[in-house]
């Protein structure tokens, strides 16, 4: 045992605490910013939701015990929401009689930099809402599931018969009516639209899906106009944008500072440079240390992604040890970062290469791939070759990043800067404490 505390030393500080007692007690972290997820406050102060009133007051009390810093744009979006909250209060978007449907109230769309706190707010309405018909999602996913469902009904159809013409069938109304059987509260995290796919149908579906008597609240670093902006066949966009306006309010959530930034505590390095003198065996300790509590062998692992084969060459339990070469030069996108995201809590990811313009699709993958990481808390350990990449901590500043030449579209832009963002609170001790799944099934 003594042998193992010696290899201790090679890992950051919270990594070592976390092996030698497994603890997910949150007393060792200093007081919150805004940027937290609800649990995080929660914890940190003490307190549980069932101890509040509705959302602003819970919201209140963390500012009162000094959980939270207050912040006005924040209180301002919290107050509508809690008013939402509610006017929600026993609203069912089922019909209560064979002719009638309950009216349902307005949504909320809030927009705003990266780390002021959207996310936050809206989780903490959510947890208010009374009612099991609802959903939080992330964006992605979500539009994943839904092109799942229209080709689940697109198989289900009876085959052409030859030399008759297919009957014409647009699925996206029954899948928007399964939706909304399931949910009369959708709330979405990263409203962002940058694939052709999701933006021909979005009009189609949303105006189904409010039809049908569901709520949208959602967050979004883009105004709505400015939604899928310099996209291709945006003209076919644009409509979308008045069925989102009316239906939603627009709110602003900005108060010009990244929360993320701030002074917290942090997990220690969990980044190393090509250059650095064994950081090749540092990572391998690290990974080492971490495998030997799993229950399971240092292994290969197959993937079963819609049918498609995704291999990843090192794995042990819920650790995966990756090369950039296997997550971001192969073709893979949002579905299979989600899987992975969905199966390890740790990730390492090797030989980051500098992202010039050549690399332009591997960017957009790793920035893909850091947004499934953050949204499922998985903990992210990264080694790269020398160079500026996402890393505020490799000297890359934000007004630098926003304009950067390596990304064209304003959308681009924009993720870009949330990933230096994410990759920022994904080394604070908060992030990797709450990535302990192990601890979780436990409990």
């Amino acid at each position: 045992m003594q042998c193992r505390k010696s290899h201790l030393a090679f890992l950051p500080p919270l990594v070592s605490l976390w092996l030698t007692h497994r603890c997910c007690c949150c007393c060792c972290c200093a007081a919150a910013a805004p940027g937290h997820t609800v649990r995080q406050a929660e914890e940190e102060s003490g307190v549980s939701a069932a101890g509040f009133s509705g959302p602003l007051d819970h919201y209140t009390g963390l500012i009162r015990d000094g959980t939270l810093r207050e912040d006005e744009h924040q209180k301002a979006v919290m107050q509508k929401l809690d008013e939402l909250h509610k006017t929600l209060r026993g609203y069912s978007n089922t019909p209560t009689s064979f002719f009638t449907k309950p009216k349902p109230p307005k949504g909320y769309y809030i927009y705003g930099d990266v780390g002021t706190g959207k996310t936050m707010v809206m989780d903490m309405f959510y947890s208010y809402v009374e009612t099991e018909n609802k959903k939080r999602v992330h964006f992605h996913g979500f539009m994943l599931d839904v092109h799942k469902r229209i080709h689940r009904l697109k198989q289900s159809m009876p085959k052409r018969k030859a030399g008759k013409m297919a009957k014409s069938y647009d699925p996206i109304a029954p899948v928007a009516e399964e939706i909304s059987e399931e949910a009369c509260l959708l709330c979405f995290d990263e409203f962002q639209v940058t694939d052709i796919a999701d933006a021909m149908i979005l009009k189609q579906l949303f105006e189904n899906l409010f039809l049908n008597g569901v709520v949208v609240v959602a967050t979004s670093n883009r105004p709505p106009v400015d939604l899928y902006k310099n996209g291709l066949q945006r003209v076919n966009f644009v409509p979308f944008i008045a069925v989102l306006q009316k239906y939603c309010h627009t709110l602003r959530l900005d108060s010009g500072i990244d929360y993320r930034k701030q002074n917290r505590p942090s997990s220690g390095k969990l980044y190393f440079l090509s250059s650095e003198p064994d950081a090749e065996t540092t990572l391998d300790k690290m990974f080492d240390e971490l495998s030997f509590k799993q229950n399971d062998i240092t292994r290969p692992r197959v993937l079963n992604v819609h049918n498609r084969k995704v291999r990843l060459n090192k794995a042990c339990g819920t650790i995966a040890d990756c090369t950039f070469e296997e997550l971001c030069d192969r073709p893979l996108g949002a579905s299979d970062y989600l899987e992975i995201s969905r199966l390890f809590d740790t990730v390492f990811i090797r030989h980051i290469p500098l992202l010039t313009v050549n690399k332009k699709t591997q960017a957009r993958r790793l920035i893909t791939l850091v947004d499934a990481l953050y949204e499922h808390k998985v903990r992210f350990l990264h080694f790269h070759d020398e160079g500026h990449i996402l890393m505020d901590d490799l000297g890359l500043k934000r007004e630098e990043a926003s304009s950067l030449s390596i990304f064209s579209g304003e959308e681009e832009k924009f993720a870009f800067q949330r990933t230096v963002s994410r990759l920022t609170e994904m080394q604070t001790e908060e992030y990797w404490l709450e990535g302990d799944r192990s601890m979780k099934s436990q409990a």
